[in-house]
């Protein structure tokens, strides 16, 4: 039976995709972004090992709040546990559960159950953190290639999907980083919209508690009117988009 390593769970997500969700927050990830707040998913051997039918088991005694919702797998990064995964969102649709799949996009490879994991996926939400990949290594310490090339292959499937681009100062408030992701997403029908995602400070605590420095001290959520102008670079090239 395919286990699965989990961080946390949450019950009653409300900001993992539409509706109420039940939220598995996956353990791993290879990216190391410079404002993640969940800097603990990072080391890929952590978390707790859960097999499918013991979430499910979880899964099924909250689904009379699900019916509006569904269940989304975020991390860490999702992804690197494909196949568990998989097997979680088949067992959702088994049980007319909508699934949600948010991940960075960091596929090594295409392999079989990557599609397999992508036809169990009712919407993706896709983490775009920087079109240009000198900003992006320097935020994240790796290239968005494969980032993109995902985007590139959800919109060859005809997936499903919503973007999610973090506004930060000093890597993505400008309105160049923007109109370049607006122009890279606009030939995309898949994409159903933007969810820009204003900065916040909430997991500074979570790098001093593994003795690091927080790279981003300082840094402030960007302001109203900022957030306005970035909103207006996508809506102005008819792409929905709202914070």
């Amino acid at each position: 039976m395919t286990t699965g390593r989990i961080h946390s769970i949450e019950s009653f997500g409300t900001v993992d995709g539409p509706g109420i969700r039940y939220v598995a927050f996956m353990q791993g990830c290879l990216m190391k972004c410079q404002y993640c707040h969940n800097r603990d998913t990072w080391d890929l051997d952590g978390g707790k090992e859960v097999t499918v039918d013991e979430l499910m088991s979880q899964i099924i005694s909250y689904k009379p709040f699900l019916t509006s919702g569904g269940v989304t797998a975020t991390g860490g990064e999702a992804i690197l546990q494909a196949e568990f995964v998989s097997e979680l969102f088949k067992a959702c649709k088994d049980n007319q559960l909508h699934t949600c799949l948010d991940t960075n996009g960091f596929v090594r490879k295409y392999t079989p159950v990557i599609d397999e994991l992508l036809d169990n996926t009712n919407l993706v939400l896709l983490d775009i953190k920087q079109m240009d990949d000198t900003k992006h290594i320097e935020l994240t310490k790796v290239s968005n290639h494969r980032t993109l090339q995902f985007a590139e292959y959800l919109a060859k499937r005809q997936q499903k999907t919503w973007v999610r681009y973090v506004v930060v100062g000093g890597f993505t408030e400008d309105i160049e980083s923007a109109i370049a992701l607006a122009d890279f997403i606009k030939p995309m029908k898949n994409v159903e919209k933007v969810e820009l995602l204003p900065y916040h400070e909430l997991g500074t605590h979570k790098w001093e508690v593994f003795g690091e420095k927080y790279a981003l001290e300082g840094v402030k959520p960007p302001s109203k009117a900022t957030m306005d102008a970035i909103k207006a670079v996508f809506t102005e090239r008819g792409i929905s988009a709202d914070y």
